[in-house]
């Protein structure tokens, strides 16, 4: 199946997107901080993030999940900065931190037509709520160069469905990460306390625009939903309303890799409830929870990043 944007690019849809999206970098409200900076002129706001997109890395991903591996590794670009900042996160250096250089939208497009020389099986966005126009901006001139791969937005679920609007019909596959169920665990953990509610309209969004999950007869993803969500300490991430929210709310073949690696970063070092890692049973719990709500597509994966 084509990728979705080849023919949002072909009926003036990919123009219209960009167009819209560079506007709202004068005022940016692209995410729920709604900072109102003009990062067009360099003005910076939650994200740390002004014109240009800053990239931190990219390359082939093997420890993607297995439809976006495939046999030659899942695209993948990191973003530097984010729209979150959760305190324990484990790209710290890149989200806090915001090693990276800004790029063009001319070189973004090189490196996404690289990586599908390279034999990737998708482009891989990684942190991109907050470079959604320039993503786009660089489409293009990426097109023009032949890229046809699918697109993956890999986000952390605190995004407005106003801006995933103008991915409509361009994005293909959505895979975020449904973090926190409880406002008061999101404030104390990424200031947020409506993450929860902006996480459960921007699901219910992606999944409208791409449904669940396809597969090819390789196994390799084209088209769809694809749900992460980390096991953190002592049920912080309120896991067992989340998995009932994705079997009654969103699909019971929503695609879901129950993630194990919490470990703590950054600000969860030597923190009460998040300064540890997991525990077998509470990994184990989780995963009873995902059977008992319907849920059966699961990503499988070594286990190896328990608390011991």
């Amino acid at each position: 199946m084509p990728a979705a944007y080849l023919e949002a690019y072909r009926n003036g849809r990919l123009k219209q997107s960009i167009e819209r999206s560079l506007k709202w970098l004068n005022k940016c409200t692209l995410c729920p901080r709604f900072c109102r900076v003009n990062r067009s002129e360099g003005e910076l706001g939650y994200c740390r993030t002004g014109r240009l997109a800053v990239l931190a890395s990219f390359g082939p991903h093997f420890g993607e999940e297995s439809p976006l591996v495939g046999t030659n590794g899942s695209g993948t670009i990191f973003f530097s900065h984010c729209n979150l900042l959760c305190v324990f996160c484990q790209n710290y250096e890149i989200s806090h931190g915001g090693e990276g250089v800004p790029v063009t939208a001319g070189q973004l497009a090189k490196v996404m037509v690289d990586l599908q020389k390279q034999g990737c099986h998708n482009i891989n966005f990684v942190t991109p709520s907050h470079v959604i126009p320039q993503i786009l901006e660089a489409l293009p001139a990426a097109i023009e160069q032949d890229l046809r791969v699918p697109l993956v937005y890999n986000c952390g679920g605190y995004d407005r469905v106003t801006a995933l609007k103008l991915l409509d019909g361009i994005v293909d596959i959505y895979m975020p990460d449904f973090k926190f169920w409880e406002p008061e665990v999101a404030e104390q953990l990424c200031d947020a306390s409506d993450y929860p509610e902006r996480a459960r309209k921007a699901f219910r969004e992606m999944h409208r625009q791409v449904g669940d999950l396809q597969l090819d007869a390789k196994g390799v993803a084209y088209r769809g939903l694809l749900v992460r969500h980390l096991v953190m300490p002592d049920g912080m991430a309120g896991t067992g309303p989340i998995l009932q929210f994705l079997a009654k709310e969103i699909s019971r073949e929503t695609y879901l890799n129950i993630m194990d690696q919490y470990r703590p970063c950054g600000g969860a070092v030597g923190q009460p409830h998040i300064g540890r890692r997991i525990t077998h049973d509470e990994y184990d719990e989780t995963l009873r929870m995902a059977r008992d709500a319907g849920l059966t597509r699961l990503d499988q994966r070594p286990r190896r990043w328990f608390y011991i």
